[in-house]
This record gives C-alpha cells, structure tokens and sequence, in this order.
C-alpha cells in the first residue's frame, strides 16, 4: 500500500513534523520500510535505531522498526539515546546505518528522525528518495529480527578518553534532554567539582526549551554559574548534539567563538589543517583560524552538509553557529555536544585556564542576531537570486556558497534561504556600532527592492 508524507517533513536535513498533525506512526512505519529498502539496495542488512525522551518517541519507535523489519532488515535497538550515541553505535557496532527519532531542538510536540547509511549522512535527495518509494509503495519484503545493546557505558567511556582539561568547577544544564543520563555517567570519571541541573529526561521540558543557542534558555545556568561561583557551564539540545556555553562571568560564548577556542589544540595536531565554518560564523574566527595556521574554510549551514564537505577535505575539526561541532580529530566525525564540552575543558586548560579571560581576549566585534523573514518556499529562493543580480551589477565582494553574504571595509552581512522553514535568514557583522548600521541598512535597501519587511534594530 502506497504512502504520502506531509509535504512539510521531508527536509533537507533530516524528517521533522509536529506529532499529530503533521507526523504520525504511520509516516515511521513507511520510513522505516523506505530506509530498510534503501540499505538492502546497498549491500546492508543490519541497522541501529535509538530514540530521544519525547512522550511520542517510543510509539514512533515501534512503527519505525515494524518497518525495518517488514523490509528484511535486523534491528539493533539502543534504547533511549542522544543523538551522538546513535552515531557512536553506527560507528562502533556491526551494523549497515543507523536511525534516531528525535525532535532535536524543537519544542515538545516536534519528533523527526536523523539518518546515517554505510558512514554517510543522508540528507537530501536520499530524504526525498524515501518519499518516493512510498508513493510507489516500491519496499523490500521479508522478516528481520530485533536485539537490543546497552552502550551507553561504552559511550560514556570513549567520551572520558578525550578529557585533556584540569580540575575546574563546572556546571552542567540538560535542560531535560536524553543527554542527562549520559552527564550524570560522565561527571563521576571527570576530575574537578561538577553541578548538574535538569539531568531527568522529560520530554516536556518543563524548565525551559531545549535549544542552548538562545541565550534565554541559558538563565538557569547562567544563574548556577554565579550562585557556586563556577568556571564555566554548558548545555545541551534536547538530543544533545548541540553545545551552548558560558564563562564564569555569564557571558556566553557563541558557537563560532568555541570553534575557535578548539581550533588551537585541533591544529597543533594537524599542522595546516583544514577548519570548516558555516557561512554565518564571524569573519574573526575564520582570520583566527589562518593565524594559527590553519586552512579557513566556508561551509553551507546544515549539519549533514558539514558533515560530507570535512570527509571531501579531510577536516579534523568543524562547527556551526547553531552549536553543531565536529570532530574527526580523536573522534568519529559527527557532531556531539557532550564530547564538544570535553574538549573544550581541556583547549581551556592548555590555553591559560580561564575560558572568561580568553573571551575578553578575543576580538571585539559587533553583529546582529540571527534575523528571520517571512518568505513562502518559493518566494524565499527568488529574493536570494534578485538581491544577487543586483550585487553582481554593483560589482559587491560575494560569497554565494550559501545564499549572498556580502564583504566591505565596515565588515559583512548575509541573507540566505533557509533550508528548514519558509523564512529568510540575516545577519550582519561590523568592525564597530556604526559599520553594523551602515552594514543593516545595505541589507535593508535589499530587502526593500524585493517586498520584504526591513530590520527595524541592530542593538
């Protein structure tokens, strides 16, 4: 029997809908089938799947396998999981590819699922191949078994391996996510004094929302932090692949400036290496990156985007704005906020051992949030090629990797389509308060000869 998706999941990066509305077991069901399919096309038989706290994951979960399975494809099943030790049971187990249900950094109704086949990201046109196949009902047929692993030790010690840091006093946000059992693992093979807040998986989030990159998700470390007078805090995405980070002062350091500070020990190790940021990193960790000489290198933003581009120029080390960070230095590849936190501990250490004194040493520049745009699917992509035509006739410095981002004497600024919603994305970065100003309003003279809303405020 054939299967539609809501046309609203199938994304570039990975499949996300609202349970109930958008996302139902049915859609697991045909994923899995489609997926199994996919990997018995290419050789495989054997699959891990894992699933976040959400309250939808489990039933998600049963419909998922029943797919696999229907399809001739053996299970692994992990259990509740993050995300990275999802990855690490692809990397480590006898096992073709891999599934995780989560809705990632989405508020609580959200679940989706990310993808790994033979080692290799799926995103794209394999998502929409899935699509296809179930409208076609084109599926694999058979009978897979299902086994069941713990590794959650497993991952917690290779996680423990990475630690190069000294003793400091830490403190430690889940903020309800699946990341919580692995913190409370980890902390007790870590030296120095550790505090943790919102280990308990509940996919509520009755504290606060799971996305570490808004700095108001970010008030109750903030607040731990100066209560025991710690040295610094992190925290964590609700599948924990994402890492946000404080000093001892609260400020927070952004995901372009721990990029930076990993930077340092990643390229002692690999002399000239190559680092790749996303097009909506500062432009001072990409001279950062060329004075410790290393090879600075743009990359499109999305995590499976990232992901294939480090394999292409064997990167040891990549990151996002978002909080995605990537090693295949000592590690596996795929991005793991837990593990990113562990390596940060030890760049701090070698570094001088104060994270807040190496923030106030870090260049001062002024930027924009990340600014957003209503613009429907189609409409978001002719803005990107209008505001291009007219640049390349004014002769403007462009970099069109990712949509246009614009370099000047006064600094930069970007607008690109977003690959995940129907909104156009901005942000602008100047040497000073008045370059921004100077920066925003070229931005919004673009905005404005294509029919959309200018920025009101850079402060």
């Amino acid at each position: 029997m054939s299967h539609k998706f809501d046309p609203t999941v199938l994304r570039e990066y990975d499949i996300r809908g609202i349970v109930g509305e958008t996302l139902s077991t049915d859609d697991a069901y045909a994923i899995g089938r489609g997926f199994a399919t996919r990997l018995r096309r290419a050789g495989g038989r054997r699959i891990a799947v894992g699933y976040d706290g959400r309250t939808s994951s489990p039933a998600l979960k049963e419909a998922l396998i029943k797919g696999l399975t229907e399809a001739g494809v053996d299970v692994v099943n992990i259990g509740l999981a993050s995300t990275p030790m999802l990855y690490f049971a692809e990397a480590t187990l006898d096992v073709d590819g891999g599934i995780q249900i989560t809705g990632s950094h989405n508020p609580a109704e959200y679940n989706g699922f990310k993808m790994v086949l033979k080692h290799n990201s799926f995103f794209g046109k394999d998502i929409r191949d899935i699509g296809e196949l179930a409208a076609k009902s084109d599926w694999e047929e058979g009978k897979g078994s299902v086994e069941t692993a713990d590794i959650m030790d497993a991952y917690v010690d290779r996680l423990a391996q990475g630690y190069e840091g000294g003793e400091y006093r830490i403190g430690w946000d889940a903020g309800n996510g699946v990341g919580g059992p692995v913190l409370e693992k980890l902390i007790k093979k870590l030296p120095g004094e550790h505090h943790v807040i919102y280990t308990d998986v509940d996919g509520r989030f009755p504290n606060h929302h799971p996305d570490p990159t808004v700095e108001s998700n970010l008030t109750d470390l903030k607040a731990l932090v100066k209560k025991e007078k710690l040295d610094f805090g992190f925290a964590f995405d609700g599948d924990a692949d994402r890492i946000g980070a404080v000093d001892s002062e609260g400020h927070v350091i952004w995901g372009d400036q721990i990029l930076a500070i990993l930077s340092a020990p990643v390229l002692k190790r690999h002399p000239g290496g190559t680092i790749i940021a996303d097009v909506k990193a500062s432009q001072a960790l990409f001279d950062r990156v060329a004075e410790l000489g290393g090879k600075p290198l743009m990359g499109r933003t999305g995590h499976s985007l990232i992901k294939t581009l480090m394999k292409e120029t064997h990167s040891p080390l990549a990151g996002e704005m978002s909080g995605h960070i990537f090693f295949a230095d000592q590690w596996f590849g795929f991005d793991d906020g837990i593990y990113a936190a562990v390596r940060m501990i030890g760049a701090v250490h070698q570094m001088g051992g104060s994270l807040t004194q190496i923030r106030k040493d870090m260049p001062k520049m002024v930027n924009t949030p990340e600014l957003r745009f209503q613009a429907s699917e189609t409409r978001k992509f002719q803005v990107i090629g209008e505001v291009l035509g007219r640049l390349t006739a004014a002769d403007a410095k462009i970099n069109t990797i990712d949509g246009v981002r614009v370099t000047n004497d006064d600094g930069w600024w970007l607008l690109r389509a977003s690959n995940t919603q129907d909104v156009l994305v901005a942000r602008a970065e100047g040497r000073d308060q008045a370059a921004l100003d100077r920066l925003v309003s070229q931005l919004n003279d673009q905005l404005k000869q294509s029919g959309i809303e200018p920025v009101t405020t850079t402060h």
